[in-house]
C-alpha cells in the first residue's frame, strides 16, 4: 500500500461518488477534500493547496456545458501550475478527456472505475507533483526555445542575448502559434531575475468585472466572495517577471488602470488604500497591430510606447522553411516518448508534405499535427497516412484570414467542432474568449 502522503481535491456533483471517494482515498492519502462543483474551486485551491485534482468533466454550469473539465482543467494549470489534474469521465467523453491530457491533464479515469487503477493513477500524479514542487519552479516549467536555422530567428536571438539581463520592458508581437509565450519564459530564464517567479496572465481572458482583483489584487470584504485578502499578479511577481499575454484585447478605459500600475510601480488592492510597492520586469505579447488600434483610438498611445522599449516580432512558420521538419523531429521525440511509440523518425515523403504546408496555425498547428500522427502511429516511422494532412488542412483553415471564408462561417464551424465548448473554440480560431464571445453575439450564435 502507498504511504499516506500527499492532498487530494475532488471536484465531482455526484454524492454518491463524493461519498465512496471519501471512503476509498483516505486510506492512501494523507488529506482529501470534496466539493460538488467548480464554484469554488479556486478558493479550494488557495486554501487546501491540494497535489492533485481529481476532476469531473461535466457539470451543470452556465460554462461551456458538455466540456466543464477542459475549461476547469485550464483554470487549474493557471492558478497553480504545480497542480496535477486527472479527469474523471464518462466512456462517451473519452475524447475530450484524451484532449484535457494534451492540454496538460496528468490521466484521465473512466467511471464506473476501478479502485485499483485508480489509486495507481492518482498516486503517479500526487508523486509528479511532490517532485516538481521539491525541484521545478512551475513558472520555468515548459519546453525551451527552439531557435532553429532561419534568418528572423538568429536575429531575435542576438537581440535576447542583449536585452535578457535588462530590465528592459519587451513586447513580443507575432501570429498565433509562434511561440510568444515560450518567448517569454526565454527571456525571464536568461535574465537577472530568473530565480525570482514568472507570473503569466491572459490579459485578454479576464472579465472587466474581475480584471483590477486579477491583476492588483483586493482585500477581505471588497465585495461579495472577497472572504479573505488577495494577492493580485502584480504582487505575485514581486521582484521577478509579469507576462501579460494578449495585451490588445484590453478595453480602452482599463488600459488606464494597468499604465498607472506600470507608471507608478506600484498597486492599489481593490477596496483597500493602501499603495504596494511592485518591483517587475515587464514582457507583454499580442497577436494584433497595436500601431493600428492607437490610430485607431481603441489602443492608449501612452501604454504602447510604455510597453515597447524592445519589440521583437516572431515570424510565421512559413517563413521559417527550414526549421519544419527539424521541429517536426523535435515533437516527434517528445510525443513518442509521452505516449510510449517505438518511433524514430520521419519517412521522407512525409517530410515533403511538411515542408508544403501552409502551416496557418504556425508552430502550434505543427505540434497537433505530430502528436495526432503518433497517436495513431502503427509503424516505426511517421509516414503520409500517418499525418492526415487533408485533416490538418481543414483543421487549419480556422486560422486562415477571412478572404476565402466569412467571419461567420468559421466561428459557426468552429462552435460545431467543439460542441458548444467555448475554449475549444476559442483556441481553434486563435482568439481570445472574450473576443469569441462577442463574436458569436454579433452573429447571433
Amino acid at each position: 500500500m502507498a504511504s499516506k502522503i500527499g492532498k487530494i481535491l475532488v471536484v465531482d456533483d455526484n454524492l454518491g461518488i463524493r461519498r465512496a471517494l471519501e471512503i476509498l482515498l483516505p486510506v492512501h492519502f494523507a488529506e482529501v477534500k470534496t466539493i460538488p462543483s467548480p464554484a469554488t474551486l479556486v478558493s479550494s485551491l488557495e486554501q487546501f493547496r491540494p497535489d492533485v485534482v481529481l476532476l469531473d468533466m461535466n457539470f451543470n454550469t452556465s460554462i461551456n456545458t458538455g466540456n466543464e473539465g477542459l475549461f476547469w482543467a485550464g483554470e487549474i494549470k493557471k492558478q497553480a501550475p504545480d497542480v496535477e489534474v486527472v479527469l474523471f469521465t464518462a466512456y462517451a467523453d473519452i475524447a475530450l478527456a484524451v484532449e484535457g491530457m494534451k492540454r496538460g491533464a496528468f490521466d484521465f479515469i473512466v467511471k464506473p472505475w476501478d479502485n485499483d487503477k485508480l489509486v495507481e493513477v492518482l498516486t503517479a500524479a500526487r508523486d509528479k507533483a511532490r517532485k516538481a514542487k521539491g525541484n521545478v519552479r512551475p513558472e520555468s516549467a515548459g519546453n525551451p526555445m527552439f531557435w532553429g536555422a532561419s534568418r528572423p530567428m538568429s536575429a531575435i536571438r542576438k537581440t535576447l542575448d542583449k536585452i535578457a539581463p535588462t530590465d528592459a520592458t519587451v513586447l513580443i508581437t507575432g501570429e498565433n502559434g509562434t511561440g510568444k509565450d515560450v518567448l517569454a519564459r526565454e527571456i525571464h530564464a536568461h535574465s537577472l531575475r530568473s530565480g525570482k517567479p514568472m507570473v503569466a496572465v491572459d490579459a485578454g481572458a479576464i472579465t472587466e468585472t474581475l480584471f483590477e482583483s486579477e491583476l492588483f489584487g483586493h482585500v477581505k470584504g471588497a465585495f461579495t466572495d472577497a472572504h479573505a485578502d488577495h494577492a493580485g499578479k502584480f504582487e505575485l511577481a514581486d521582484g521577478g517577471t509579469l507576462f501579460l499575454d494578449e495585451i490588445g484585447n484590453i478595453p480602452l478605459h482599463l488600459q488606464a488602470k494597468l499604465l498607472r500600475a506600470i507608471q507608478n510601480r506600484s498597486v492599489v488592492r481593490v477596496g483597500g488604500s493602501q499603495s504596494i510597492p511592485v518591483d517587475i520586469r515587464l514582457i507583454c505579447a499580442t497577436n494584433m497591430d497595436l500601431e493600428t488600434l492607437v490610430h485607431e483610438g481603441r489602443f492608449r498611445e501612452d501604454l504602447y510606447y510604455r510597453i515597447n522599449t524592445v519589440h521583437l516580432a516572431l515570424p510565421a512558420l512559413r517563413d521559417r522553411q527550414e526549421d519544419i521538419v527539424p521541429l517536426a523531429e523535435l515533437f516527434l521525440q517528445r510525443f513518442a516518448g509521452k505516449y510510449h511509440r517505438p518511433l524514430t523518425g520521419i519517412a521522407p515523403e512525409a517530410a515533403d508534405l511538411l515542408k508544403g504546408q501552409r502551416w496557418s496555425g504556425n508552430i502550434r498547428e505543427l505540434q497537433n499535427c505530430i502528436e495526432k500522427a503518433v497517436i495513431l502511429s502503427e509503424g516505426s516511422v511517421l509516414t503520409e497516412k500517418d499525418l492526415q494532412l487533408e485533416a490538418a488542412a481543414v483543421d487549419s483553415v480556422k486560422k486562415d484570414s477571412l478572404s476565402e471564408r466569412s467571419e461567420e462561417s468559421l466561428v459557426r464551424e468552429a462552435m460545431e467542432r467543439a460542441r458548444g465548448n467555448i475554449s475549444a473554440a476559442a483556441k481553434m480560431l486563435g482568439v481570445s474568449r472574450p473576443t469569441l464571445y462577442a463574436k458569436l453575439k454579433k452573429y447571433g450564435l
